[in-house]
């Protein structure tokens, strides 16, 4: 790791709370000093967490590996912050990542789930959030705000939905969302019109759609996503075959996210009043 006055060195062995328990290691991650400092200051506080060090971006996966460390604090507020989360995902790491300072803005939950993050403090989170969180993760669990969570689980509700269409119903989809009209997706797929009519209703019945908009706004929550590999004529060249047009990714196996709320308010003195369900 490079020089910072920061840094924590490893300690060897982990220390052990009053009871006896191991306390779970922590690495803070934040291109701010003074938000490690003092999380480092908050932590050192609470029995079940030891921070066995802090860094800026520059730190690699493979040297917060090598501290042991069973969670990633990671501010989130720079969005390169989650090629390191990825980094962790890909790795294969036992770490787990949790994301600080997540804005209440669905693209950016859904990055940060993409990613691999497997706990959420938002931006008007507590200290007692970010340890809630943590134990959470390490437990296999998501603590979160109910808006997190429907966020979340509006992407697995899209996952499911697309499951259910088929390819040439995939196909008019991602048309759809590119703007197209009936006519030109005809074109471009060189098929009728009344075909194409009868695959965008079943599209908008699979989506729970009703007008062409809605499938453009579930595309930018995430429903459609990345580049594939159908080769799909180009309505910009006037009907002629050749061109190749993104397409649908297999659906991935998104976990199924189970939240319930406790009764009592939200807020941010304490931790949020969300009960953590196993993810199954």
């Amino acid at each position: 790791m490079s020089g910072d006055a920061n840094r924590f060195r490893q300690q060897a062995g982990a220390q052990a709370t009053h009871d006896g328990r191991a306390r779970t290691r922590v690495f803070i991650v934040s291109d701010m000093r003074i938000l490690r400092d003092g999380l480092t200051l908050a932590l050192s506080q609470e029995g079940p967490i030891e921070v066995v060090g802090s860094s800026d971006l520059s730190v690699a996966a493979a040297e917060i590996a090598g501290t042991a460390a069973d969670a990633i604090l990671l501010d989130i507020t720079v969005r390169r912050s989650l090629e390191l989360a990825r980094c962790v995902r890909d790795m294969r790491l036992a770490t787990k990542v949790i994301a600080l300072a997540v804005p209440d803005a669905e693209e950016v939950v859904i990055d940060c789930a993409r990613a691999g993050v497997a706990g959420f403090v938002g931006l008007e989170g507590s200290i007692a959030d970010v340890v809630a969180a943590v134990q959470s993760a390490i437990r296999g669990e998501l603590e979160c705000s109910p808006r997190t969570a429907g966020m979340l689980l509006r992407r697995v509700s899209a996952v499911s939905t697309l499951d259910e269409l088929t390819r040439r119903e995939r196909e008019i989809m991602r048309l759809l969302t590119d703007g197209l009209s009936n006519k030109q997706i005809a074109r471009a797929l060189d098929i009728r019109v009344a075909t194409v009519k009868n695959h965008v209703h079943s599209v908008l019945g699979k989506m729970g759609a009703e007008r062409r908009g809605e499938v453009a706004a579930l595309a930018r929550r995430g429903f459609v996503s990345g580049p594939g590999d159908v080769a799909l004529p180009s309505p910009a060249r006037d009907g002629h075959r050749g061109a190749t047009a993104p397409a649908l990714p297999p659906a991935p196996n998104d976990p199924v996210l189970k939240v319930q709320r406790l009764p009592g308010s939200l807020n941010s003195s304490g931790p949020q009043n969300i009960r953590p369900m196993r993810l199954g």
